[in-house]
């Protein structure tokens, strides 16, 4: 059983419209409750939400009968609070259960004992889709432009630029990737044969000191800063020398691993968890093949491994080796994300770029938010989404397409980007670079969560996060502009004063 939100209230809570907040206050916590607020006081648009949220989490579950779960409403708000704060799940338990303002937007009262629990947050967030999040998103942001728009024709002015989201992964090599999956195999495979009473992995932790002492081996002689050719002939051929050892150590304990799955196969699977855990070993063992693989081919035959035969991560395989030629950062290890935000600070769609390039996207990212915001009629970018395709089908959409082309321009291309409307938009454009960065500031920087599933509701979550934000920070700002108004006027007897 699920409900969408508590409706019958307990002694000591706070009806969350009338929740008050510090005024004075400078952290993050009172706007992004301030948005949550809003959201949840707007009855149009709390309503269209929660029809989103019951039918889309976990459709196939009875929302009347059975043990009762999260509140859909609960989930939505530890969801947004965990990427504004850019919080793991260790501090967010802390804040949904000790926090008072945060516990009072879940629904709690100063008597209320309950208490979630850790394993039970990241089950719950992890139900909502980067789909829904998307929806959510087109209804909240729709609801701010309320708020910030002088009429409801006014036109939406877009920028759009990407960036890279990074994954939790370490710097890869070949050899350490090898460890990796080496651990994993023998980690895997020794906790099966304790399950089944084998003996044949009881040194399966001191394998793995080996392994490492060997790749240890093998990164040390690399170090050398030897000038000679003598002796840079002696090192490259102890670098050699390493890495077979390190090879070959790797291939017996794999070979190893396959001879026991072997006798459990043939003694028989006893459940479907052991069919599990056979393929989970198999795909760590095919990393495994192929990490030795290149690494023979690389240094020892000194062959060039290809960029597209390359994996930068066994973990989080989606992890792309991206450099954006920035200034002290020569490579970023993850993903790309294109964001398309308005004048109103508000980002209207997103995507995240899976091996694709800027061009590739442009067109799309323009046509998906004008489904979702038909007033979109202009949008900025930068020379890298332009390509003579992209600026055909942007004419088409557009009535201003502020796409700077690359290399040398022809006399109409001059004129076209030296008129008024080109120059304003390319001026404006480098606040989206704010969202960018406001982004990363709240949680966007790195990605915590696992598989490209995890990554997509990560960043649809991310986006959510920041434009209810976005929310509460205008609605703050105008009522720190009502205070100063009433403390301006306060001392005055009367609103006017009569004419002498």
């Amino acid at each position: 059983m699920r409900v969408v939100q508590n409706q019958q209230m307990t002694i000591g809570e706070v009806d969350i419209s009338k929740m008050n907040f510090d005024s004075k206050s400078r952290d993050d916590i009172p706007k992004i409750l301030k948005g949550l607020q809003f959201v949840y006081t707007n009855l149009t648009l709390r309503t269209a939400i929660f029809e989103l949220l019951e039918s889309q989490v976990a459709p196939k579950v009875s929302k009347s009968n059975g043990r009762p779960g999260m509140p859909l409403w609960t989930i939505l708000v530890c969801g947004v609070i965990r990427l504004d704060l850019n919080c793991d799940y260790d501090r967010l338990h802390e804040l949904v259960n000790q926090h008072n303002s945060i516990r009072e937007m879940l629904g709690h009262g100063a008597f209320s004992d309950a208490r979630y629990h850790f394993q039970t947050l990241k089950d719950n967030v992890a139900l909502l889709t980067p789909e829904l999040l998307d929806q959510i998103n087109q209804l909240i942001v729709q609801a701010g432009h309320v708020l910030v728009k002088k009429s409801a024709d006014e036109a939406l002015r877009g920028r759009c630029d990407s960036f890279v989201v990074e994954t939790d992964v370490h710097f890869p090599t070949d050899i350490n990737l090898l460890l990796d999956a080496m651990r994993k195999v023998i980690t895997l495979t020794a906790q099966w044969c304790e399950t089944q009473g084998r003996s044949d992995w009881r040194q399966h932790a001191y394998n793995l000191r080996q392994l490492k002492r060997l790749l240890r081996t093998a990164q040390n002689k690399k170090r050398s800063k030897a000038k000679s050719p003598e002796q840079q002939e002696k090192n490259a051929a102890l670098i050699v020398a390493a890495h077979q050892e390190y090879l070959a150590a790797s291939q017996a304990y794999l070979d190893k691993a396959r001879q026991t799955l072997a006798m459990i196969e043939a003694q028989g699977y006893a459940d479907a968890l052991d069919v599990a855990r056979g393929l989970e070993i198999e795909a760590f063992m095919a990393h495994a093949v192929r990490q030795i693989d290149q690494t023979r081919r690389r240094v020892i035959e000194g062959e060039v491994i290809g960029h597209e035969e390359k994996v930068f991560s066994i973990f989080e395989p989606h992890t792309e080796w991206i450099s954006k030629g920035k200034a002290g950062v020569p490579v970023e290890l993850g993903v790309k994300v294109c964001i398309l935000e308005d004048q109103h600070q508000f980002i209207l769609h997103h995507q995240v770029m899976q091996q694709t390039s800027d061009d590739q996207v442009t067109v799309s990212m323009v046509s998906e938010a004008k489904k979702r915001f038909a007033s979109l009629n202009a949008c900025s970018f930068d020379k890298g989404f332009h390509s003579p395709a992209n600026q055909i089908a942007l004419k088409e959409q557009l009535e201003l397409v502020a796409l700077p082309r690359k290399g040398k321009l022809s006399q109409q291309a001059q004129a076209t980007e030296q008129t008024d409307e080109f120059v304003k938009a390319r001026r404006a454009h480098s606040a989206v670079e704010s969202a960018i960065n406001a982004l990363e500031v709240h949680g966007l920087d790195r990605c915590p969560d696992h598989g490209i599933i995890g990554f997509k509701r990560y960043v649809a979550l991310a986006v959510v996060a920041r434009n209810i934000h976005r929310i509460g920070a205008i609605l703050w700002q105008q009522e720190q502009k009502r205070a100063q108004r009433k403390t301006k006027y306060s001392d005055r007897d009367t609103t006017f004063k009569l004419a002498a």
